[in-house]
């Protein structure tokens, strides 16, 4: 077998099954070779890491394909949305690296899907019902048992068109009455028994103001926009599959009978991560009772929000690419998430020294009015980085937790006797401390070898432990702020018997307001990375001015959920 068919072979077993039916489409000249997709977000809240799986699918099939992928608010109901929303989506977008053919609203088809409804209505396919939504529901059904027919189902055509006009007119209050498609009470599937497809809303539209008062229903609304559009593949996720049968009927309604074109609807699994809620309506009410900052809090998984917290757009893109895209929905573990951002930041993230919990080490055999420049490598993974320098003085901070006057065995920090090598720098011998009245540690005293400096004879002598450190002097004080996971169940969406605010983490945020910062991350700037050495991943937050600078740590080094959670 050649070279070249092995390695086509193998790219086609990776292609996902959504990819495949766009091959074997183009393959076959549907739709004239063309390929169209769409994103579709109601502009009533902000996107959230499941939308970003959406956007990679819809945006990147088009680019991968030479297609086209254009951005459609589906702005059907006034009353929850705003421009706010509209213009966080589009910055969404255009962060995670994508860029749509032409914005459109599916307000931009109103007029054409009233005349359509208008139409159904005099074709004997719609009639408007003056039922409550609780009698109507009562008439539903259940998928084993046949629905009844509404008393108006059979009312005159020019009746239901009369009655329609008059609701557009604003002569009847919300819920006096709806337009229903008129299709079969008795269908298997309850989409089919005569859906609502537009309702009275008495609220001005963002776009066309107070021009209507009748509005169409998604399942109305979203097949006829792809069809005035030229979309040819409609990719939703697998809770529309059992919509994918009304979406077909509406478009066959519509189209004319000789047209080859039509919209076809695809679906994947949506998805779903441990410890996270993606309902939102539940994210609004996280918002609206203050248990976060607001929508771009660095715990909520709003792409905001991971923006703010570090997150990266190709460790965004990196994860959804490494879960894929299938036809049956699971849950993935948010850790995956995590690996994706440590392994992009490793790559590209700028070290520094922090110190969060700081305690003064005293070099007492320091000269007192000496300081030396040490070099420190900005990043390993890349040479091309540079390095920068740290100052190093008789009076450093180091960790808290980096010394123990009783150490048990495998304690291989500073404690007195033993040597610990300071990065970058000297290797020191611990002598002892200084405690106040309650007995805190505030002074930790060493002695250092001047002939363990890299270069120096001494410079490779073995000792087990290294601590970072920042230089009393120098170093600047800085605010970091310690997220962590926001809920503490697994799937905190499955839990029934705790309120919003009892399932959240309280550990998900500390704040530490005396922590010390070397020079070199006082200038950081927002939207860059860097790696505290010793301690994980942060960035500047928006919090931050010139005289505090306030960081957010992104993800730690490792994976430490799991090992506290046990």
């Amino acid at each position: 077998m050649s070279e070249v068919l092995e390695q086509e072979i193998e790219s086609k077993k990776s292609l996902n099954f959504i990819e495949q039916i766009v091959e074997s489409d183009l393959c076959a000249g549907k739709n004239g070779g063309r390929l169209q997709t769409r994103f579709p977000p109601e502009p009533n809240g902000y996107l959230h890491i499941g939308h970003a799986k959406a956007i990679c699918m819809d945006f990147g099939i088009a680019e991968k394909y030479d297609g086209v992928c254009n951005l459609r608010f589906d702005d059907t109901n006034p009353a929850k949305e705003d421009v706010e929303y509209v213009d966080a989506i589009r910055e969404d977008i255009e962060w995670l690296g994508f860029k749509w053919g032409d914005v459109y609203y599916a307000s931009d088809y109103f007029d054409q899907l009233y005349e359509f409804a208008e139409r159904l209505i005099l074709e004997g396919h719609a009639y408007i019902d003056e039922q409550s939504a609780e009698e109507i529901a009562k008439q539903k059904g259940t998928p084993t048992t046949p629905g009844i027919n509404s008393p108006y189902r059979d009312r005159p055509a020019e009746e239901s068109l009369d009655l329609f006009r008059r609701m557009n007119a604003g002569e009847f209050e919300e819920g006096a009455m709806i337009l229903r498609a008129k299709i079969d009470m008795a269908h298997s599937n309850m989409h089919f028994r005569d859906p609502i497809i537009y309702r009275i809303i008495k609220h001005p539209h963002h776009r066309t103001g107070h021009k209507w008062h009748v509005y169409p229903m998604y399942d109305f609304a979203h097949g006829q926009s792809d069809y005035f559009e030229g979309v040819t593949h409609s990719i939703c996720t697998l809770e529309f599959e059992v919509h994918r049968p009304l979406y077909d009927y509406f478009i066959d309604l519509l189209k004319p009978a000789d047209s080859e074109y039509r919209p076809r609807q695809f679906e994947f699994n949506r998805l779903n991560l441990t410890y996270t809620m993606m309902s939102k309506r539940k994210l609004l009410q996280l918002v609206q009772e203050g248990l976060v900052s607001g929508w771009d809090d660095p715990r909520m998984p709003t792409i905001c929000g991971f923006r703010r917290r570090g997150y990266t757009p190709t460790s965004i893109r990196s994860f959804i690419d490494k879960i894929g895209y299938t036809k049956y929905d699971g849950i993935i573990d948010v850790a995956l998430l995590e690996h994706s951002i440590r392994e992009d930041l490793n790559r590209h993230a700028l070290r520094g020294s922090a110190v969060l919990d700081p305690v003064k080490l005293v070099i007492t055999n320091y000269p007192e009015d000496k300081a030396e420049a040490m070099d420190f490598l900005n990043n390993p993974e890349d040479e091309s980085a540079g390095h920068h320098q740290i100052t190093f003085r008789r009076e450093l901070f180091i960790e808290r937790e980096d010394f123990m006057e009783d150490a048990p065995k495998k304690y291989f920090r500073m404690t007195p006797g033993q040597e610990v090598r300071l990065k970058s720098a000297y290797i020191v011998k611990c002598t002892g401390c200084k405690k106040d009245a309650e007995g805190n540690v505030v002074e930790v005293y060493a002695e250092y070898d001047p002939q363990t400096l890299s270069g120096m004879p001494e410079a490779n002598r073995k000792v087990k432990g290294t601590i970072h450190w920042v230089s009393c002097a120098d170093s600047v004080e800085a605010e970091v702020r310690l997220y962590d996971r926001l809920f503490t169940d697994e799937d905190p969406s499955a839990v029934k018997d705790k309120t919003l605010a009892e399932l959240i983490n309280p550990e998900s945020l500390k704040v530490l307001t005396h922590c010390r910062i070397e020079p070199f991350l006082a200038e950081a700037k927002l939207g860059e990375s860097y790696q505290f050495q010793r301690i994980g991943y942060f960035c500047l937050d928006k919090d931050s001015t010139p005289e505090r600078p306030v960081f957010n740590r992104t993800v730690g080094l490792k994976d430490t959920w799991k090992k506290v959670n046990k």
